[in-house]
């Protein structure tokens, strides 16, 4: 655990004040036996780099075998390094303070987790998410192919919180789209990509947005802004290049394309009542942000909002709205049962729940055990200072951690991991520097998540050529989002913009 001195002020953490418990005999705390040399603290880190190779790179990607899921890879390290301490003449009553203290910071995420799988079923269920897939579908236009795709899923992956939902969905209405107008498909497909990316990295509902936030114990909304810093520049300047591409690679304006979007618009405005009144837990949403509000019970209020308009409005029973919540929307809670709805509509209003969160929140679980494992020994502070002991400045720093979060996620496939891995190493050198650990949140997402879509062998990078059916070197070049917040970012650092060093002395005074 870092030093009281240098943790984060209490105002930045995001869980809530950790009950202080009694401490245990001086008989239960026995260890260690041994003394803990340096290779001690480095070979947990060791041992999870080598189970996430072979159990999530290797293993699928050579010998063709099942991935492990992360759950497994992560309570794998604990028990070895567990295995370790014991070595070390550590009792079991120490780890389990230190995991169980370890745990206890993110509770209040966890909880945030759950909540969103509500929060998507009853948005559902209420007829917000249709309706914002009706109207993108009624506003794309061939001329401006490009940048409505980009703009389109943004949209779609800021009210979702899903990258893949929104390339699965309206990104394949999409391509057909594009493909019926002649339109340049790497072009498309990294528009459409790039959106997708842009709203599930500055969604509020997302997953690895919470998982950011919670590596860097930071509240969400000071997350999400602290990263309109780099990514808000990023997107402007790719919304612009989109647009102008639109006249150097024009698409066909000839084509009917109304054979595309139509059948899934139409099936969408014939099963749920649209109208103005859907789009209030969205503005609970909003202003709850804007207000300041703490953002658990703001999601509350917006679940509470949508479920009231998913029975008074779409006329949803009440026992399919708690089946909702609890399981998900589905087509068969629909009055006719979803007769109406094609392949592509039912792939929309299928998903939700708080159990669609529970894989979130036991890999959090078991991330926490890991790590809170470590810190018996203080094994991954050990590491980064012994490997960034010569990096002194406040750039240095951030650029370190932007690089970490790169390799990690890069070789892990996975933004859990990038996120507890990097945020927990780095936390401690962030507040040695005064920097604010909304810096470091930013950072695992500027580079951690931005650049698993741009690798062809993570699992984004598979999804993404499977489910658009464009080749990765096709769309790769034209990234514009992603190549300009690899830019933005350390530029940021180096110059202090955005970094957010004043307000730490404002909150002193």
């Amino acid at each position: 655990m870092s030093n009281p001195q240098n943790s984060v002020p209490q105002d930045d953490v995001l869980s809530a004040t950790v009950p202080t418990q009694e401490p245990r005999s001086d008989k239960t705390h026995v260890g260690p036996k041994k003394p803990v040399k340096f290779w001690h603290a480095l070979a947990p880190i060791i041992l999870l780099i080598v189970l996430i190779l072979w159990g999530m790179v290797i293993g699928p990607l050579v010998f063709k075998l099942e991935a492990w899921p992360l759950e497994f890879t992560f309570s794998l390290g604990a028990l070895c390094t567990w295995c370790l301490l014991f070595f070390l003449g550590f009792s079991f009553d120490q780890i389990v303070d230190k995991m169980g203290a370890r745990t206890l910071t993110a509770l209040t995420a966890i909880w945030m987790l759950m909540s969103i799988g509500l929060l998507i079923g009853s948005w559902t269920a209420s007829g917000t998410i249709p309706m914002l897939v009706y109207w993108g579908m009624e506003i794309i236009n061939p001329a401006w192919i490009y940048l409505v795709a980009f703009l389109i899923t943004s949209v779609f992956s800021l009210a979702t919180g899903t990258s893949w939902g929104s390339a699965g969905t309206i990104g394949v209405v999409l391509i057909a789209v594009g493909t019926a107008t002649g339109a340049h498909m790497g072009l498309l497909a990294a528009a459409i990509i790039g959106g997708a990316y842009f709203g599930d990295k500055m969604s509020p509902l997302s997953d690895t947005t919470n998982m950011a936030a919670m590596g860097a114990q930071i509240p969400v909304y000071d997350h999400v802004r602290s990263m309109l810093n780099t990514t808000g520049p990023s997107y402007i300047i790719a919304a612009v290049l989109y647009g102008v591409a639109g006249f150097i690679v024009p698409a066909s304006t000839d084509a009917d394309i109304s054979q595309f979007t139509k059948p899934t618009a139409n099936a969408l405005s014939s099963e749920f009542v649209f109208n103005p009144l859907i789009l209030i837990p969205i503005l609970v949403i909003i202003v709850g942000a804007i207000w300041r509000k703490p953002p658990l019970p703001t999601l509350f209020f917006s679940i509470a909002s949508a479920a009231l308009l998913a029975v008074f409005v779409q006329g949803t029973s009440f026992t399919n709205i708690v089946s909702t919540l609890m399981n998900g929307f589905t087509p068969d809670m629909l009055a006719d049962g979803g007769a109406a709805l094609n392949d592509q509509a039912q792939a929309i209003v299928t998903r939700g729940g708080l159990y669609s969160m529970a894989s979130a929140v036991l890999i959090t679980l078991a991330v926490f055990m890991f790590i809170g494992s470590m810190d018996v020994i203080d094994a991954m502070q050990t590491v980064v200072n012994k490997a960034f002991s010569r990096i002194k400045s406040r750039a240095g720093i951030i650029l370190s951690s932007l690089v970490a979060s790169a390799f990690i996620n890069g070789f892990s496939s996975n933004q859990y991991a990038t996120a507890f891995i990097v945020g927990s190493a780095f936390g401690p050198k962030y507040d040695e520097a005064k920097i604010p650990r909304k810096v470091l949140s930013r950072s695992i997402e500027d580079y951690g998540t931005f650049i698993e879509p741009m690798l062809p062998w993570t699992t984004t990078g598979v999804y993404m050529v499977a489910t658009l059916g464009v080749a990765y070197a096709d769309y790769l070049p034209f990234m514009f989002l992603q190549i300009i917040n690899f830019i933005v970012a350390p530029v940021l650092a180096i110059t202090g913009i955005g970094c957010f060093y004043n307000e730490r002395k404002k909150k002193r005074a």
